[in-house]
């Protein structure tokens, strides 16, 4: 590894204090690490050594390669990256679908100890600004199909490389040598800035180091999932995820199997392919597992051996369907971009039907009330988890409120049985989780608030057997215009023009007046009865 030099300290800087980051578990030993360490040339040179160079590593549409192929393209990229003035500490945006080349990319990065910005195509220009912001981005590789809102971006004066299609980035990459020097990162240099949506429509930046990458995969992966190098891992979640990046990436990577990256991942897709592959292991949100179910006739699914449910709340209905369907448990789990992955969950005859399991091994987890007592099991309160992994959030005075005496405050309410079994019960919160989609009710009020015809909005989440809970706006109109089921779907159109698609109401019901407190405070609780 190369010498540590002209490293970007904005990262370290904008650290919480110490004093506020939760207590770091660290001695568990299946997240024990060296203080040097860099994820990405563990992921590689350390995953060849125990398996060879010649193993699948990458199967999609833009690449099919092995480990020792897959190496060298990452080598010419990180040399590429280097010869355009990226440096060590930089911010690094990655706007792609799933793909080979996204992966090359973000490995490339990490490798040269800069800091990935992860993003997804479905996000507009309005939310990519808030992004930018926050990360002081500085450099953006952009796959050509997804230009056009990275241009829209008023606040980005960053260097964009675009790869893809008819670009260059293939030739100008293949004129850099094969070796690549890794950075001698630290452990706890950061290597990752992913984004996760407040309950208030701001975006909070989650800091993770390099020993995180690899402790996620050595602690849920290792114990829950139980991969081997014969798996064939495949999902729907976008790698800019990290329910996705774990399940797609560092998770096959890391035991030297193989993973299917699929850019279009729609339930019929997923199926098509599970048999096509053969993939053993696949990471999918609950809304997926219940649109697959009525395909299966004559459906190849043979291969499968694990089915990994998050990002929503599984519903029991939803698992014994499955079960009954494929005679495969679901794995359940709950993780938070801000511990990275899962840290709650089951497998094999551990499952227990209905509840999110028990606590991974290298994490604790307790229910409290809000005095931050802990509650007698079976009462309800909120999760508070900590472990080798946790809440730093970039220059966010949020950070007192996710982490509480050592503890993070996932924002969801729990109840725990006597055998230490965990069942999630709600969102503490106004945050809508939609087909594993996290969405802030504000964000959408306020794309509604834009259109000349709205004068006033409120967003709330309602329960919906397809999806978990399904975005439902009432609205008030401006005087002179009249309520239509055509201004429905122009309102509609609108937010989904302003902000990723998946965030549009899908119920939206016009109203003469909103409930408000004596104070004029808008009391979304009530438009939930």
């Amino acid at each position: 590894m190369v010498e540590r030099s002209g490293f970007d300290t904005f990262a370290n800087e904008n650290l919480p204090e110490k004093a506020l980051w939760p207590e770091l578990i660290l001695d568990h030993p299946a997240a024990t690490y060296p203080t040097r360490l860099n994820a990405g040339y563990e992921l590689l040179e350390s995953t060849i050594e125990l398996v060879g160079s010649n193993r699948l590593a990458i199967i999609a549409a833009d690449a099919t390669l092995t480990y020792g192929e897959l190496l060298e393209l990452v080598n010419k990229i990180g040399n590429y990256l280097k010869s355009q003035g990226v440096q060590p500490g930089n911010r690094v945006a990655i706007r792609s679908p799933n793909n080979a080349m996204a992966v090359a990319i973000w490995l490339a990065v990490i490798r040269l100890g800069a800091i990935v910005v992860t993003t997804i195509p479905l996000q507009r220009a309005v939310e990519l600004e808030k992004i930018v912001e926050i990360g002081k981005v500085q450099f953006a590789l952009v796959d050509h199909r997804f230009t056009e809102e990275w241009e829209l971006i008023s606040n980005y004066r960053g260097r964009t490389l675009v790869f893809g299609g008819a670009t260059q980035f293939i030739e100008e990459i293949n004129k850099e040598s094969p070796e690549f020097e890794v950075y001698d990162t630290a452990a706890d240099d950061v290597s990752l800035f992913a984004f996760t949506s407040g309950s208030t429509g701001i975006p909070k930046a989650t800091m993770h180091f390099h020993r995180d990458i690899l402790t996620i995969a050595d602690t849920f992966s290792k114990n829950i999932v139980k991969p081997n190098r014969d798996d064939v891992f495949a999902g729907s979640p976008p790698i800019g995820f990290t329910f996705g990046l774990g399940g797609l990436v560092i998770f096959p990577l890391r035991v030297g199997a193989s993973t299917v990256l699929l850019e279009n991942a729609a339930p019929p897709i997923l199926l098509e392919k599970i048999g096509e592959h053969r993939i053993t292991c696949l990471f999918t949100a609950p809304t997926a597992y219940r649109a697959m179910l009525p395909l299966l006739i004559d459906k190849d699914i043979s291969s499968l051996r694990r089915c990994i449910s998050a990002g929503e709340h599984l519903p029991l209905a939803t698992w014994q369907a499955w079960f009954e369907a494929t005679g495969i448990k679901l794995i359940d789990g709950i993780g938070a971009t801000e511990l990275l992955h899962i840290f709650i969950s089951a497998s094999d005859d551990e499952i227990v039907p209905g509840l999110t399991g028990k606590p991974v091994p290298g994490y604790q987890a307790i229910v409290v009330n809000e005095n931050f007592d802990e509650v007698v099991d079976g009462e309800q309160g909120f999760l508070a988890v900590k472990g080798p992994t946790g809440c730093r959030y970039l220059n966010d005075s949020r950070q007192k409120d996710y982490v509480v005496n050592g503890w993070n405050i996932t924002g969801d309410i729990y109840t725990k049985n006597s055998d230490g079994y965990f069942k999630y019960e709600s969102r503490a919160d106004d945050m809508i989780i939609s087909s594993g989609y996290n969405i802030a009710a504000p964000e959408v009020e306020n794309a509604l608030l834009i259109h000349q015809v709205v004068a006033e909005a409120a967003v709330v989440g309602l329960p919906d057997l397809e999806r978990g809970m399904v975005v439902t706006a009432y609205v008030v109109l401006r005087p002179e215009f009249t309520a239509s089921d055509q201004l429905r779907e122009e309102l509609q159109s609108h937010v989904k023009n302003q902000i990723a698609p998946y965030k549009y109401p899908r119920v939206l019901n016009f109203v003469d007046s909103l409930p408000k407190t004596t104070t004029g405070k808008l009391q979304r609780f009530r438009l939930k009865n």
